[in-house]
């Protein structure tokens, strides 16, 4: 959806004059009173948080806005940037007062919550980086030539997970709703994403339950298969953006800096979805065929810094999962969400954020040699067109899970023909629920798909 943009000289202006007296006191983060060290802790591997991480930083909206504010207030202001690989490090961190701003994802956002009430070091929820309602942004994924076709097969089997992570939380309710309990009727291996990966290859774990983009990754690379979409779930998962208490008060402004620049790098995303794809790669490592399945146009995660009140209820239903793996007691979500800041930053735009909605995923082909992508109206169109003699000008191809809507590969989905239509799936489980209840209906594989669309 297109929306109205809000300029970053609107936005900036809005931080500098939002509050007329910054905080005082030293903290972690000043070195004096006229140099300040503003530390945020981010994850550049976990590319639902690049719009307050990875892209923010290559982009350098936050120092930009940081100087403009030093020459009004008399402050000399830098920023460091530590990265890590999960949300618990930056927690810690931000409990020992060491990370001023840091940005996680759903679970962690509790246990930051939960860890820094006591410890007596506050944390709050500030604003939303990426999120998707159905909960797409975790996946479970066996090995290519893996014989387990469902979440029922896990009965008895080794699952690599990051425990406390929102993958962890998927894999905890999905196998619930299928019967298994995950700390009874599996081996759950708890590991950073990486080493769950290689376990996974190394067959010491049978399934990876991760966050993006870890499942899109091995799947491209053709190192795994999705088992199980999270969007099964129907229930919302989300990254975002979380500030030491002590910090905020002291230093409104700078808070209302980074929020200004949070906005302005989500504009940028949004807008040239193709080329902030290439950026994120290039700072990360990752393909940038990967990145687009996730953060491009209609991918599967939306940006908006916004605090959705679905998403606030979403959380407060994740502290069940957490009180029963010992990971938490009672969290006060209330207290901890706090979208002051970032309605103050937004201003009268904050009423047509929260009201906006996700945009439906779509069919897209990326080529090779070009700077955007090709839109189509149905996965069978763009069948057509790769099979119409462009199969090797491909650089990706992305269609939406026929159930779900989660996007996925076009050559790594499960496709289905019911009579003269085809229909893509993520999982192999997705197509079979359906085949099972539209007699005639078979799979077929990718080949088969683009030869029947010709």
């Amino acid at each position: 959806m297109n929306h109205k943009r809000t300029t970053p000289a609107v936005l900036l202006a809005a931080a500098l004059v939002s509050t007329l007296v910054t905080g005082c006191g030293g903290g972690a983060s000043a070195d004096d009173s006229k140099h300040v060290t503003v530390t945020v802790g981010y994850q550049s591997k976990t590319i639902n948080t690049v719009t307050a991480g990875t892209l923010l930083r290559s982009l350098g909206y936050f120092e930009r806005a940081l100087a403009a504010q030093g020459k009004r207030d008399g402050i000399s202001y830098k920023v460091e940037w530590q990265d890590y690989a999960t949300g618990a490090p930056i927690t810690a961190q931000m409990t020992a007062g060491k990370i001023d701003i840091g940005s996680m994802g759903d679970f962690p956002l509790l246990i930051n919550a939960a860890r820094g009430k006591q410890l007596n070091r506050p944390t709050r929820l500030v604003s939303v980086t990426g999120y998707n309602l159905r909960g797409a942004l975790n996946t479970v994924v066996t090995a290519p030539d893996s014989k387990l076709t469902s979440l029922k097969d896990l009965r008895g089997k080794k699952v690599s997970t990051s425990v406390g992570s929102a993958a962890d939380g998927t894999l905890v309710r999905a196998l619930q709703r299928a019967g298994i309990d995950a700390e009874k009727d599996i081996g759950k291996l708890n590991q950073q994403p990486a080493v769950g990966a290689s376990a996974l290859q190394a067959g010491s774990a049978d399934a990876l339950s991760q966050f993006v983009a870890w499942p899109g990754l091995l799947v491209f690379q053709d190192k795994a298969k999705a088992l199980y979409d999270g969007a099964e779930l129907d229930l919302p998962t989300f990254h975002g953006v979380t500030v030491r208490e002590d910090f905020a008060d002291q230093r409104p402004k700078v808070l209302d800096a980074f929020l200004s620049a949070q906005i302005e790098a989500t504009n940028y995303l949004n807008d040239h979805p193709v080329q902030a794809a290439e950026k994120v790669a290039k700072a990360t490592g990752l393909p940038p065929e990967v990145v687009y399945l996730y953060n491009g146009s209609g991918g599967i995660a939306t940006f908006d810094p916004a605090v959705k009140p679905q998403l606030v209820s979403a959380l407060k239903k994740d502290v069940s999962v957490l009180k029963s793996a010992k990971l938490v007691g009672d969290v006060d979500v209330d207290s901890f969400v706090d979208d002051g800041p970032i309605k103050r930053v937004y201003g009268k735009e904050y009423a047509e954020r929260l009201a906006s909605a996700p945009a439906a995923s779509r069919s897209e082909v990326w080529l090779k040699g070009e700077d955007s992508t090709r839109p189509f109206d149905s996965p069978a169109a763009l069948l057509k067109f790769v099979a119409a003699g462009n199969e090797d000008k491909v650089r990706a191809a992305y269609v939406p899970d026929a159930t779900t809507g989660t996007r996925w590969y076009a050559d790594k989905a499960v496709w289905v023909q019911d009579g003269k239509e085809l229909k893509p799936f993520v999982t192999a489980s997705g197509a079979g629920t359906y085949t099972q209840g539209h007699p005639g209906s078979r799979t077929v594989s990718y080949a088969t798909a683009l030869e029947q669309a010709s």
